[in-house]
């Protein structure tokens, strides 16, 4: 957790997962940032990211309902994105 800073541990449906708030200038910014390609779907990992609201994002590895070392990774590769 010390290499991602701005990412919490939470429980969301009984799995445990990354979570980070985004802060963009705007809407269109947010989208911009929804559709850059920080796909995990190699890694089989399943980022949520949402434009609305809090322009929050989540990680998750739903093969073992939770969180896995690749998850830390990508968090990670976000951030440096």
């Amino acid at each position: 957790m010390s290499e991602i800073p701005n990412w919490q541990i939470i429980e969301r449906d009984g799995e445990r997962r990354l979570q980070r708030v985004y802060k963009f200038p705007d809407f269109a910014e947010a989208v911009r940032f929804t559709q850059s390609g920080r796909s995990g779907e190699e890694a089989g990992i399943t980022p949520r990211y949402s434009p609305n609201g809090d322009r929050d994002g989540d990680l998750v590895t739903h093969k073992i309902r939770g969180l896995h070392r690749n998850d830390f990774i990508m968090a990670a590769k976000t951030d440096d994105a």
